[in-house]
């Protein structure tokens, strides 16, 4: 990831950007994460819940146990662990910073897909949906002015669906950069504004 990242960042903020290996689905590494983030930069300004997996597979598949639980361990349960961790280092300091949960179309609806078989992929877009209003109540309880925000893109053509598996070329898609756009974008608004949800369509989606 580093060295795939760290060439098409501009030469002289190369110095800003930082990695840290953390696996989200497990509570223990994303705690490590978080200690070595406030040791080194003092807290989380902003979180972008952006890790997620998928397998494609029938639901109902035997012995399919492995990828139903490492897909929900890391699309449901490390949003949990990491927002947590996020939302703690913030009320420390007083900071109102923002939360981005990077969802999917799939989260609110479930197209026919002929030759993709989602497995539980979908129904953790649709937990992420329902956390993620959750979590802004639960803020709002706290009385805090921290963001949250849901970003749910359509297709997307990166390499999410496996080795060898692309989306046919006459398929209406995004590029990764215009998902990061509009994450920039939910960030960037006045402390007055946030944007509870946001979906975006490649032009000529016809789901």
């Amino acid at each position: 990831m580093e060295k795939q990242t760290r060439p098409k960042i501009d030469e002289k903020f190369q110095k800003n950007f930082h990695t840290h290996t953390c696996d989200v689905s497990d509570e223990q590494s994303v705690k490590d994460a978080f200690a070595w983030i406030e040791e080194k930069f003092g807290g989380v300004d902003v979180l972008i819940n952006n890790a997620g997996m998928m397998q494609m597979s029938d639901l109902t598949a035997a012995d399919n146990s492995t990828i139903v639980k490492n897909t929900v361990s890391t699309n449901i349960l490390g949003v949990v662990w990491c927002t947590r961790e996020t939302v703690r280092s913030m009320e420390q300091r007083k900071f109102n910073g923002h939360i981005v949960n990077v969802s999917s179309i799939v989260g609110h609806f479930i197209p026919r897909m002929t030759g993709y078989n989602l497995n539980i992929y979908p129904p953790t877009k649709h937990a992420i949906k329902a956390m993620t209003e959750v979590l802004r109540q639960e803020l709002l309880a706290k009385e805090t002015k921290i963001k949250i925000s849901s970003v749910s893109p359509g297709a997307v053509r990166t390499e999410f669906l496996g080795e060898g598996v692309e989306l046919p070329e006459n398929t209406p898609a995004l590029k990764p950069e215009e998902v990061a756009d509009a994450i920039v974008y939910c960030i960037q608004t006045p402390p007055t504004v946030q944007i509870h949800d946001m979906i975006i369509n490649p032009v000529g989606a016809t789901y």
